[in-house]
């Protein structure tokens, strides 16, 4: 896409003779698939590596030079996403190859240059089909009003998990959605609903500002990219808080670090307040690790749900945060005012099932206590 580069042309070295282009290297993603292979880092001093089931894993070709970089990534930029690296040092973009639409950030290192390439696979899966442990997607999807928050490391599935979400309401709700994103991952067809999708850096200055305006375009369902600041973060729980359903992430573990860490955003004299608006507008908070399944063919989701009901929301009040985990492991049932679980109760369902290994289980638990107790526990979700 950049003047004088090609993503056709065949620069790397793959051994044997043969040489890659940057279209070989991306199809190797549409042969595997999106769900098996994640990503694709390419930098100078290393050998490209794809991200499969979890793990890298190097190809046996030429370790990446200046030149080989500049070829490979520029091929994959456009100039204006060019100008903004030279400039910033980063850029992040996202590029269409065939079905699968590709989350790209360029940046520099100590070698020079790199970049993380993520792929998100063009068909949407069903939320019945993502993974949850209950059914509590039924109840987000009817929601009018309140903030759903996903959390999770990057590459837990976060984006997959809200894409699904939001593609059933556009598929069974007449309202307005409107999402901004850094950059936009998955593009959504318009169907019962009306859809705008707004790119930060393209069609909006940033979330604050995208923000700010999307309260006069008559939006019934919000999707924020990511709170990265306070300023997003308050006009967030406004939105929630005045009769939207919202939609957002943050790069947390668990549920009760995603609550402490919207908190660490303000300063002490502002907690109580944005502790009372927390616990009004907050509707669910759902994190999620992605774990390799036992029979090696690709990963499965383990979520951790709170389901913001009185007792929940009277302990967010108090900033009795560290005891919501013992709600969680009690107020399970798939019930209206339950369905909640910790990630050590679903991994032990897993693990029983035998859908994943009982160390790999071990290695992901946020409490190994808890996940044994879990085990010995003859206990279902109803």
């Amino acid at each position: 896409m950049g003047a004088g580069f090609s993503v056709d042309a065949k620069v790397y070295p793959a051994g044997e003779g043969v040489k890659l282009s940057m279209t070989d290297l991306l199809a190797y993603f549409q042969r595997q698939g999106a769900m098996r292979v994640s990503d694709l880092h390419i930098k100078i001093g290393a050998v490209p590596a794809y991200r499969i089931d979890g793990d890298l894993v190097k190809l046996k070709g030429a370790v990446i030079t200046e030149e080989l970089a500049r070829q490979l990534i520029y091929s994959l930029l456009t100039d204006a996403d060019i100008a903004l690296l030279e400039r910033d040092f980063t850029v992040d973009c996202s590029y269409q190859f065939g079905d699968i639409h590709f989350r790209m950030n360029a940046f520099r290192d100590y070698e020079g240059l790199a970049i993380a390439i993520r792929a998100l696979g063009a068909d949407v899966p069903k939320p019945q089909d993502i993974g949850f442990p209950n059914d509590c997607w039924r109840d987000i999807c009817r929601r009018t009003h309140g903030l759903v928050l996903f959390t999770g490391i990057t590459g837990a599935g976060k984006s997959t998990t809200i894409a699904s979400i939001i593609e059933r309401i556009n598929a069974d709700r007449a309202c307005r959605i409107i999402t901004i994103e850094d950059p936009v991952e998955y593009m959504f067809a318009q169907k019962n609903s009306l859809i705008s999708q707004r790119e930060v850096g393209r069609d909006v200055r940033s979330f604050d500002t995208g923000l700010r305006s999307m309260m006069r375009e008559d939006p019934d369902v919000i999707f924020v990219g990511e709170m990265r600041d306070s300023e997003t973060v308050s006009l967030t729980l406004t939105a929630a808080e005045t009769g939207h359903l919202v939609f957002s992430t943050l790069h947390t573990r668990d549920v009760t670090g995603s609550i402490t860490r919207i908190l660490d955003f303000f300063p002490s004299g502002r907690q109580d307040e944005v502790r009372n608006q927390l616990s009004l507008g907050l509707a669910y908070v759902i994190s999620q690790k992605l774990i390799p399944r036992k029979n090696g063919n690709g990963r499965l989701v383990a979520m951790e749900i709170l389901n913001n009901n009185y007792a929940a929301a009277n302990l967010i009040r108090k900033g009795k945060v560290e005891q919501i985990y013992s709600i969680m492991q009690t107020k399970t049932k798939n019930q209206q005012n339950e369905k909640m679980i910790t990630f050590e109760r679903h991994l032990a369902q897993l693990v029983k099932r035998g859908e994943i290994d009982l160390l790999e289980a071990q290695k992901w638990a946020n409490d190994l206590n808890s996940f044994e107790d879990a085990m010995k526990s003859d206990s279902d979700i109803e």
